[in-house]
């Protein structure tokens, strides 16, 4: 049966129609019907199918004996035990010596009921989210601005926009359905203008009417210096901001202090003043405009200031609460919206109210019946791991997400994990970075298993649905969490049968006594947040409930844009101008670390790999870990492209292989957070991440740490596929990489074997004096190949060379879904080429269909392909998620340029 669930990837929200199939498959395709996607899925989504398997799964209960090995228990014992433990520090050293760290890939229905047991039953706010690492500075702008975390425009608006701002972020890889909206859109009658703005020139700038590269840390000059722009020319609303408003003349004086000057701006921030200038205007001449902001803007020291900066020109242009305009923050999470309706941050109750507020903690306590209540704010993520290293926390409940990986300073959250009396951590998988310190492992749900909701960016609550029975004895965190609680003394707070009584209870929740705990007489005395029309659903209801989004009113009705009236959060319903005095981050380059870090995603890839990673197609855009440079940069370095590198901070290191992109302003780098120690011997980029902080928000600055490149000198480079995993770990470099019927293995290390063929065969586990092993050595060159043939099937290969530009990889690929070697194969393995068509691919561009750039370049050499549908009515790359489409872009006009040479 096919059965409608919602995407686990990011914040768009994409519907997506699932199934079981008989064989054990599992088929995905886009929802039509959902507002989100209108049927679209980027190649994440569509590859879902090929992530559900239970390679590598956590699937019982896990402890860790005195020994320190993990061994397989009861979920009896397991239960007893995590209460126990619970239990134990709170009688010991009180409610806040205890902490939980969940995350944006829970359901609401989870994130609800692990928040009641911290805030209103244990009675400590020492609950905090991955989601703070992502969205914090996003909600403290919101709640600045508006007096409630609200998102207040919706997707639909940007499909009548006559400007869209991109700031901070690579839509078209991080959240390919929101991009490929706004490519249509721009292909329409009356398409609209594009800015981006973003120190680097990423695929989203390909579709740009203006880029503008800012210096990084910037942000709050460029905003600022609009806001003075704006008023200078008189491009404002006045009689919106007189009826509506407050605050605005300490906005303003603040933004004309720093940024007053274009000029002056302009050489700040490190851009065109031309280029400026035609920014500003067009954000002054366009009424509907919409700017979208993400992690570029999120992620840093000064993040709120830089959301409220964009809102601050919003508000002062009334561009708000309307069709095709607004500021809008894409969320990064498939649920960091949802965790945060729900209190899922150390510093909120749930229903959006305020920790801080007696009179919010009473209608909380007051509905939950609860012993005790939260009394003021919990650690953000980054002091509730220093507080763990210092000992305060000693006990801490890990929820699917890996601190190990995604915090900055990762080693010292190492450090602390290793101390901490009892950690426990709930996961789907059995081997993180995390779990080497975890003294308990809770089986989980995955995607496909679980029921419940996820609220996208747009506000918008859908339901993710189970199709595919719990494997092992997984459960539902919401589960696990009550039946703790139980063992703990609460069982009446958690009598809850299915997941659809959390929800209702949820909902309810945030219609009690609504109007209540704001000061003065408001007309908006209510909070947004108000799943009324929710509140009575029964269990056949909440298994059909269409998207929707909140408000919901008495008769089930959502509302997609919100500010329309002029009516606002605060006491008095007045929207706030916050003054934004601009300041560059803590850490300054300098002589020793010269160089400024970025950091984010890649295309194909997702957080910690641990579901991506699985799946072949896609592994192949970006198979191994990188440090983007700009050549002058490699140059002054001594490094060189293609070669491995070390990257160094005052927080720590971390290898990567050197790439030039085009697209990186000199003084910076971009490496991707992706990959961690199960996928590569020394890739962790939060290891590398200053833990500098926003002083409001408490998100880290994960897009400037002063750092500096230098070479990582290996005597030889190689790589290995195999059908079986090796274990790599004694080499000086290695990455693992999921292929179809194989691993991957690209190595590198300091010493050359001094016997080849030896050491080849350990490696590859061939013990067979008599085995079907293939060889080729040139000693003279460094040049060493091998293969290992099963019954005329190759089961392993390794290619070693004292130089980095190996053979192809995609012609070996091939090999291994074939049933037999041809002999021409055999020779080829030798040679270390093949002149077989399958050789010519070249590295994967269309992950969707499998494309390669050398099939890609030779089909527009030999058609003269001018434009990307030309090349998806060819070759079908493009025509799936539309994610490659600006690099298919960029092929043709490095196509153009070759043959105009």
């Amino acid at each position: 049966m096919t059965v409608a669930t919602t995407c686990p990837y990011c914040g768009v929200g994409c519907g997506v129609l699932a199934r079981a199939n008989a064989d054990g498959s599992v088929y995905v395709e886009g929802d039509a019907q959902h507002h989100a996607n209108h049927g679209r899925l980027c190649v994440k989504g569509s590859a879902l199918g090929e992530t559900v398997d239970l390679r590598g799964r956590l699937l019982h209960p896990m402890l860790r004996g005195p020994d320190g090995t993990l061994r397989r228990t009861s979920w009896d014992d397991a239960l007893d035990r995590v209460a126990e433990g619970f239990r134990r520090v709170i009688d010991q050293h009180g409610p806040d010596a205890v902490a939980f760290y969940v995350s944006g890939q829970l359901l609401t229905e989870d994130y609800y009921v692990v928040n009641k047991l911290a805030k209103g039953y244990i009675g400590t706010a020492n609950i905090d989210t991955n989601s703070r690492l992502c969205m914090s500075s996003a909600v403290a702008g919101h709640k600045r601005a508006f007096g409630e975390d609200v998102v207040p425009g919706c997707y639909d608006d940007l499909e009548q926009a006559e400007l869209i701002v991109l700031v901070g972020s690579n839509t078209a890889w991080c959240h390919p359905i929101v991009y490929q909206r706004i490519a249509k859109a721009k292909e329409g009658a009356n398409p609209p203008r594009m800015v981006v703005i973003d120190p680097r020139h990423t695929a989203t700038c390909e579709s740009a009417d203006l880029h503008l590269p800012v210096k990084p840390g910037t942000d709050v000059w460029l905003f600022n210096g609009l806001l003075a722009f704006l008023f200078q020319h008189g491009a404002m609303d006045a009689r919106f901001m007189e009826a509506h408003t407050e605050g605005f003349a300490q906005a303003l004086a603040a933004a004309q202090k720093d940024a007053g000057d274009p000029a002056e701006v302009a050489r700040i921030c490190g851009v065109q003043q031309a280029d400026l200038l035609n920014f500003y205007r067009w954000f002054a001449r366009c009424r509907r405009t919409v700017t979208l902001f993400s992690q570029g803007v999120n992620q840093s020291s000064s993040g709120t200031d830089k959301v409220n900066s964009i809102i601050n020109c919003h508000l002062l242009t009334g561009r708000i609460g309307k069709p095709g305009m607004g500021p809008f923050s894409l969320t990064g999470q498939p649920n960091a919206m949802g965790g945060r309706e729900v209190g899922g941050l150390a510093n909120m109750l749930a229903a959006h109210m305020e920790l801080e507020n007696p009179v919010h903690r009473q209608v909380v306590q007051s509905f939950w019946q609860s012993p005790r209540i939260a009394e003021r704010p919990g650690l953000k993520a980054v002091d509730l791991f220093e507080a763990i290293g210092q000992g305060k926390v000693r006990a801490l409940w890990i929820m699917a997400t890996n601190p190990v990986v995604s915090l900055p300073d990762a080693d010292r959250v190492k450090q602390a994990l290793a101390r901490c009396e009892w950690v426990v951590s709930s996961d789907i998988v059995a081997q993180t970075d995390t779990h080497a310190y975890a003294h308990a492992l809770l089986p989980a749900l995955g995607w496909g298993e679980k029921d419940g909701t996820v609220t996208n960016s747009e506000r918008r609550i859908s339901r993710q649905r189970a199709f595919l029975p719990a494997p092992g004895s997984a459960r539902a965190d919401w589960r696990v969490v009550c039946e703790v609680a139980r063992r703990m003394g609460f069982a009446e707070g958690f009598e809850f049968d299915d997941a659809h009584a959390v929800f209702a209870e949820h909902a309810r929740l945030t219609a009690y006594r609504n109007h209540e705990g704001r000061e003065g007489d408001a007309p908006a005395a209510h909070r947004l947040l108000n799943l009324e029309g929710l509140a009575h659903l029964d269990r056949h209801a909440y298994d059909a409930l269409q998207p929707v989004q909140w408000p919901v009113a008495a008769n089930g009705e959502g509302e997609a844009r919100l500010f329309a009236s002029g009516s606002f959060s605060h006491p008095g319903g007045r929207a706030r101008f916050i003054a934004t005095p601009a300041r560059m981050p803590r850490h300054a380059a300098d002589r020793q670390y010269p160089l400024i870090l970025n950091t984010g995603r890649v295309r194909d890839q997702w957080h910690s790999m641990t579901r991506t990673g699985k799946a072949p197609r896609l592994t192949g855009h970006v198979p191994e870990p990188f440090v983007d440079m700009h050549p002058h940069d490699a140059l002054r370095c001594g490094v060189r492209e293609g070669e491995l590198a070390r990257v160094l901070s005052r927080w720590g290191a971390m290898v990567a292989r050197v790439k030039h992109s085009g697209g990186i302003l000199a003084g910076t780098v971009f490496v991707p957070i992706h990959w961690n120690d199960q996928f590569a011997s020394d890739a962790r980029v939060g290891g590398v991440v200053n833990p500098v902080v926003d002083p409001v928000s408490g998100e880290p600055e994960f897009k400037h740490t002063p750092v500096s490149v230098e070479p990582f000198p290996v005597r030889w480079y190689g790589f290995a596929l195999s059908r079986e995993p090796l274990m790599p770990h004694g080499l000086s470099y290695w990455t693992s990489i999921q292929g179809d019927h194989f691993r991957r293995y690209e190595i590198a290390h300091r010493e050359r074997p001094s016997e080849c063929s030896a050491w080849a065969r350990a490696w590859l586990g061939v013990t067979d004096p008599e085995a079907d092993w293939l060889e080729y050595e040139d000693r003279s060159t460094g040049i060493y190949r091998a293969a290992h043939v099963i019954d005329d099937r190759i089961e392993s290969c390794v290619f070693l060379s004292s130089r980095p530009d190996l053979p192809a990889r995609h012609w070996l690929a091939s090999l291994f879904v074939q049933e037999r070697l041809a002999d021409d194969d055999r020779m080829a393995l030798l040679l270390g080429e093949s002149g077989g068509p399958s050789a010519a691919t070249g590295p994967t561009v269309c992950s969707c269909f499998g494309v390669g750039r050398d099939t890609i370049c030779d089909a527009i050499r030999t058609h003269g392909l001018e434009t990307p549908a030309q090349i998806t009515s060819r070759l079908r790359a493009g025509g799936n998620c539309g994610s490659c489409v600006p690099e298919l872009r960029q092929l043709i006009a490095e196509v153009r340029a070759e043959v105009n040479a």
